[in-house]
């Protein structure tokens, strides 16, 4: 294959015009073109009044024909290289159906073994009509909802796919998704994101060819305790079996908090991590296309993005997540929290973007000396906020003019919040910690000088993002194990990952540790 690199194009067309463009370009002869793809397609819009798409495409050619200065390229194999040495009948558990627990079943089907998977919350058809029935009245499924349940808490976040891990394993993970029926553009796109309402899908092919292969699946289901002799694994136990195994895959996710006590109770070495905490912020989506994109193209480009850092002399303030023409989710798993999240569909073709701005916290914010320490964090500060907007799952928010001069919202402007089933004006300051708010507020009036009207007086932030990524690191060897032999933490839960595309990463790189192993 030979790969054509900087391919300017500053209209709107066809892939077929684009590579006609690219041959003519590399002086080649459209008609001798076998076969194509599109490896790479980014917007270049550093320069407003010149916005363009830059593509790379990969080609086939007919006969033996030589080009001089054309990169050459090994068509794509997305088949792993897996020395197989697994001889044990007992067949491996996974805990857990986010995209670690999917993908690391996926690989195993793939090499002849059969896993039993297990999930708390529903397939992803019936979970998302707990969800929906949540946003509509509040009445929460603790086993079911935005955190818990098949597809895990990406499924409701836009099915954001970036990643700035540079490992092969991300195109293994893509192509996978395409299979399942996820848009082709994914392959090639420069910040590729599947869409809530097509995750919903893909998911459901992906469990159902696993199924196929001979794994089986129990939802609705929960793990409550697991046996150990001689420190190796011999048994997960749930809330309705006894499963004998000598290899479980902890992909619990990162609100997976009866878990975690469950293992730091039963001896599994973990520790405190970092992570991060802080707000939703809503924005209309148009300011943001004309910030970035400006006002003079004719391109049809996507509603647009920003990602932005502040480093601040203690502590950083960065955006994260951010979902364009989305609206920020209600993501509580227990009564008595408030949780949000943001969430796009794949047109993101919603009036606000929204994004969590957030300022890390470190082990020695949290109080104690336990490892769980800082879900107790966590915990507390969601407490605070479903206090704040009323105890009955209303999110409590405020403009960001208010919060700048530490007063209580008391109307909506410009800027509607998307939040539901609903929210309460509030003052966000009355549940944050001083550390958090001081860095927060630099960092919006930094960001405002990156995005003009990122600090405008109407925009909302909505409370409180905590669940960014795990508070807990469980503590695993280079074979993935942990201290007791043939337990697997893995993911985003056990602190590997933080996002769709590492999760199923770490995942993958699981299951091959699974096979390899004697």
């Amino acid at each position: 294959m030979l790969r054509l690199e900087n391919i300017k194009i500053y209209e709107d067309l066809t892939e077929d015009d684009v590579l006609k463009i690219a041959c003519k370009k590399y002086k080649i002869n459209y008609k001798d073109v076998e076969e194509y793809s599109i490896f790479k397609k980014s917007i270049d819009a550093r320069n407003k009044n010149n916005i363009f798409y830059n593509y790379t495409i990969d080609v086939g050619i007919k006969g033996n024909l030589k080009f001089k200065n054309i990169k050459e390229v090994q068509k794509e194999n997305f088949e792993l290289n897996i020395n197989l040495k697994r001889k044990s009948p007992k067949r491996p558990v996974i805990i857990g159906a986010g995209p670690s627990g999917l993908f690391c079943a996926l690989i195993l089907v793939q090499n002849g073994i059969k896993p039993i998977v297990i999930e708390q919350g529903k397939r992803v058809e019936d979970r998302k009509k707990d969800v929906d029935e949540f946003l509509k009245s509040g009445k929460l499924n603790v086993n079911s909802n935005v955190q818990f349940g098949e597809g895990g808490a990406g499924t409701f976040s836009d099915g954001k796919l970036t990643t700035g891990v540079n490992n092969p394993l991300c195109r293994k993970v893509l192509y996978e998704f395409v299979n399942f029926e996820a848009p082709k553009q994914i392959m090639y796109v420069n910040k590729p994101h599947i869409g809530t309402d097509n995750l919903i899908k893909v998911i459901s092919n992906m469990r159902n060819y696993i199924i196929k292969q001979g794994a089986e699946f129990y939802f609705e289901e929960k793990v409550i305790d697991f046996e150990v002799e001689d420190n190796k694994l011999i048994s997960i136990i749930t809330n309705k079996r006894k499963l004998e195994t000598d290899t479980a895959v902890f992909a619990i996710g990162h609100s997976a908090r009866d878990t975690f006590g469950k293992l730091y109770e039963k001896g599994i070495k973990m520790e405190k991590k970092n992570f991060s905490v802080g707000v939703r912020i809503e924005h209309k989506q148009e300011m943001i296309n004309k910030s970035q994109y400006g006002t003079k193209t004719k391109l049809k480009l996507p509603p647009a993005e920003y990602k932005l850092a502040y480093h601040g002399e203690n502590r950083s303030c960065y955006t994260f997540c951010m979902c364009p023409g989305g609206t920020v989710i209600a993501s509580s798993s227990a009564d008595g929290e408030i949780v949000t999240n943001g969430m796009s569909t794949y047109a993101r073709d919603g009036q606000n973007a929204n994004s969590a701005v957030l300022v890390n916290v470190t082990p020695n914010d949290f109080k104690g000396n336990s490892p769980l320490e800082g879900m107790y964090f966590q915990k507390e500060l969601e407490e605070k906020a479903f206090k704040l907007g009323g105890e009955n799952f209303y999110a409590p928010v405020q403009k960001v003019g208010d919060f700048l001069q530490n007063k209580k919202t008391t109307s909506i402007g410009s800027v509607k919040p998307t939040y539901k089933p609903g929210v309460t004006l509030a003052n966000l300051q009355e549940i944050l910690p001083n550390y958090i708010t001081n860095t927060f507020k630099d960092g919006i009036l930094e960001f405002d000088k990156k995005i003009k009207g990122f600090a405008d007086k109407d925009s909302i932030l909505t409370g409180l993002e905590t669940r960014s990524s795990s508070p807990v690191r469980i503590l695993r060897n280079e074979d993935f194990i942990s201290n007791v032999k043939g337990i697997y933490p893995c993911g985003e839960g056990a602190g590997y990952a933080g996002g769709i595309m590492t999760a199923a990463i770490d995942g993958i790189k699981c299951a091959i540790k699974i096979l390899e192993k004697e």
